[in-house]
Formats: C-alpha cells, structure tokens, sequence
C-alpha cells in the first residue's frame, strides 16, 4: 500500500507539472490579449488562471511534503500538507471571485464603458480552453483519490469554464455590438468559482474537524465487525481522516472469552484488519479487544455505541 502511495505521489507530480507549465502560458496570454483588447472578461479569466497557476503551485509544493516518511513527530507522514493545500487553493478562489464582481458590476455602471475589440478576445479565449481541455485530462484521473488533486483539477475545470463564458460574450460583441457581454461574461466566471471554492472548503473543515468521511458508512463498518466470527458487540467507534482517501479507524472490539483464552487473539486483530482495508480501504486501523465477561464488568452495553 505504501508503494502504491508513493507511486501515486510521483504520478501526481508529473501531472501537476505538465498542467503548471500549460496554465503559466496561457495566463501570460491572457494578460496580454487583456490588455490589447480592453476586455474584463479576458482579465476576469486571466486572474482566475492566476489563482490557478499559485494553486497548482501550492498543489505540487503539498504532494512533495506529503511525501515525506513518518517520524516519531509527525507519527502518520506529512499527508495533511494536501489539505493545507486545498484550503489556501479555496481561499485564492474566493478572493479573485471578489476581485472580479467588483471590477464588473463597475464597468456595468459606467455610462460610457470601454470599447472591447472582440476578435483578438475570441482568439486568445479559444487558445485557454484548449489548453485547460489538456489539464483536466491530465489531472481527472488523480482528483477521486486526493482532495489536493481534486482542488486543483476543479480550478482547471472551472477556468475552461470561464473560458467558455469569453467565448461566448465574444461571438455576441461580434455578432449584436453588445459590449455588456464582456462584464456580464465576468460576472458568470465569479459565479462558477465561489460555489466550487465553498465546496472546496467545506471538505477542508470536514477533514480538520475529523468528521466521519462523507462515504463512509459507520453503521455499516460496525455491522460487518460484528458478523466476525468470535465478537460479541462493538463499541467506541471512530472513523476520520488524515486526507483525502487516508482513513483511520479505531474501536473497541467485544469478544468472546473463549477466544482470548484459545490463543487466537492475533487472528482475529488480522482478520478485523483486513475486512476494513478490503471493504472500506481504511488504511490505519486500532483495536481494543475486550473478553465479554470484563465488559459487562465494566459497565459497558453490549449493544454497540458509537
């Protein structure tokens, strides 16, 4: 498990370079047929490749400290550095989404806004969305396993999206002479960034207050711990993460005395272990086993808690 992490790790790598590379031209681009053409649209989208570009940065700098080896200070690695990373990729996003409304409810305001010459605008539009296709190709296989990698390919998402948007209030400068487009354009592009920043945060305050992963079905774990041959109730059960698809789990696991007093304690902790590393892909679990008689002792239900 550990090699195929690693391998992973190095695989991310590789994309979140290629996808760096492609963004820091296209945002150069941008900025400049921004400035040839007077068009917000183009500088909304421009700035939203800018957040883009710091957050695949951040993205790469995580998936190189995650990778470190676990100490006996950091005893599970450096793997929370990706939702580090994912939580300053979400407050970028909503920054640049403020910066945006406000540049484009103001040229909305103004009597006479500025000319946008739409063909230039139209031209460099089409160029983003081309290369943003290329980097959510290259970052879709990795954005299921790894909340960084799902931020940074959401921000690639979105700026195809916003790319589109240019396109779209450029056909229609081209096509009516409505100048407007162009700020409404930016205002669509604010619009998509803050639910998917929202969303993005959300999922960061998930991890760091180490609620139960949203698909993770504890009832479920509980029920097939208890059909284990030997136990007798489940209870002080704990399910968290410490990223994206790094599980952890621990409980407190009721047996029958018979089966301490045989020996085979050490086969059922692997048997647990295993049933929750193959049907739920928990990585790191922790068992307390406790012969029924001292549970009742104890004072503890039968019944499993949580």
């Amino acid at each position: 498990m550990g090699h195929d992490h690693a391998s992973s790790s190095t695989r991310n790598r590789s994309r979140l370079s290629i996808v760096i590379g492609i963004v820091a031209v296209v945002l150069v681009a941008e900025v400049i047929g921004a400035w040839i053409t007077g068009s917000l649209a183009l500088l909304a989208d421009a700035g939203h490749m800018f957040s883009d570009l710091a957050g695949l940065i951040i993205a790469l700098t995580a998936t190189v400290v995650a990778a470190r080896p676990a100490t006996d200070r950091q005893t599970f690695g450096y793997q929370r550095a990706e939702v580090f990373g994912a939580m300053l990729n979400g407050l970028i996003l909503l920054v640049v989404a403020g910066f945006v409304v406000f540049g484009a409810v103001n040229r909305l305001v103004q009597a006479d806004p500025p000319e946008v010459l739409a063909m230039p605008m139209l031209v460099v539009a089409v160029i983003g969305l081309l290369a943003n296709v290329v980097g959510i190709l290259l970052l879709r296989p990795a954005a299921a396993g790894s909340i960084n990698m799902r931020g940074a390919y959401l921000e690639v998402l979105g700026d195809a999206l916003g790319s589109v948007a240019v396109i779209v209030a450029a056909v229609l400068i081209l096509t009516t002479g409505f100048a407007q487009a162009d700020s409404i354009a930016s205002l669509v592009i604010a619009a998509m960034i803050v639910p998917r920043a929202i969303g993005l945060l959300r999922d960061v305050v998930r991890v760091f207050s180490e609620s139960t992963p949203a698909d993770t079905d504890v009832q479920e774990i509980r029920q097939h711990l208890q059909d284990t041959p030997g136990v007798v109730a489940v209870h002080d059960v704990h399910v968290w993460a410490i990223t994206s698809g790094s599980h952890v789990f621990s409980a407190h696991v009721v047996v029958e005395p018979e089966l301490l007093a045989s020996g085979r304690a050490g086969e059922l902790l692997s048997e647990l272990s295993e049933c929750l590393s193959h049907h739920f892909d928990v990585e790191h679990s922790t068992f307390q086993l406790e012969p029924a008689d001292h549970a009742a002792d104890a004072g503890h239900t039968l019944h499993s808690h949580r």
